[in-house]
């Protein structure tokens, strides 16, 4: 499910070549590396290459959600979420200008986009933290009554859980997804199932959206312990 990209050969390119190297050599290269980082799994890659693949989004006017994201992490749990028409690809979430959550990141961050037609979650948790203090909602807690969403998107840097898929598909191309609604660039690496179920589903998230999204016995409040 995740693969990590190899840049080594970025390092050759017709403006810098390596000792020895010809500018045709040192051209094909280069469009090789280039291939390599665009059709990497994001799912768990070195720094050097979330690096390169910041720039290959950035080129390509990638955008993991339609909104400016706050730039401060959020946690989801819960202890099982089934879905019908899975995806998932790489992406990439942007702040505003300047933002003051921005640190070392220049204002962007490198996610992964996990897309899922129709939805449900028992014992949704979701906490953020605030400085000191967690605001945190629950819901769908009481048996029978979990949250239902549809063509919902999570934007992660960190998932985890106990999962299985049936009817999986890994090493698409982003652009032809089709299992839900969602589609990635052209060239980025991407997967899709037909159906999703996770156990003990943990996510650390930037965004998140939903066509609908039904929370039964909401609560929130503050709180000393995130999810």
């Amino acid at each position: 499910m995740a693969s990590s990209s190899d840049t080594s050969s970025t390092a050759h390119t017709p403006e810098n070549p390596e000792s020895g190297s010809t500018p045709e050599t040192s051209e094909k290269t280069g469009r090789r590396g280039q291939v390599r980082l665009r059709r990497a799994a994001v799912m768990a890659v070195p720094a050097a290459a979330i690096a390169a693949a910041l720039a290959i989004f950035t080129a390509e006017g990638a955008l993991g959600v339609q909104f400016a994201i706050s730039g401060m992490p959020f946690t989801v749990t819960a202890t099982s979420l089934d879905g019908t028409g899975f995806e998932q690809f790489g992406n990439l979430d942007s702040m505003i200008e300047d933002s003051p959550n921005q640190g070392d990141t220049g204002g962007q961050v490198l996610v992964v986009t996990s897309a899922i037609k129709d939805a449900t979650l028992v014992k949704l948790c979701q906490s953020v933290d605030l400085g000191g203090i967690n605001l945190v909602i629950r819901a769908g807690a009481a048996k029978g009554h979990p949250v239902v969403a549809s063509d919902l998107t999570t934007d992660s840097t960190q998932l985890s859980g106990n999962a299985e898929f049936t009817e999986i598909e890994i090493g698409n191309d982003a652009s032809t997804l089709d299992r839900a609604n969602a589609k990635g660039n052209p060239g980025v690496f991407s997967q899709q199932a037909k159906t999703v179920h996770i156990d003990d589903l943990r996510q650390t998230n930037y965004a998140t959206t939903a066509g609908i999204f039904k929370l039964p016995g909401l609560k929130l409040g503050f709180s000393d312990e995130a999810c």
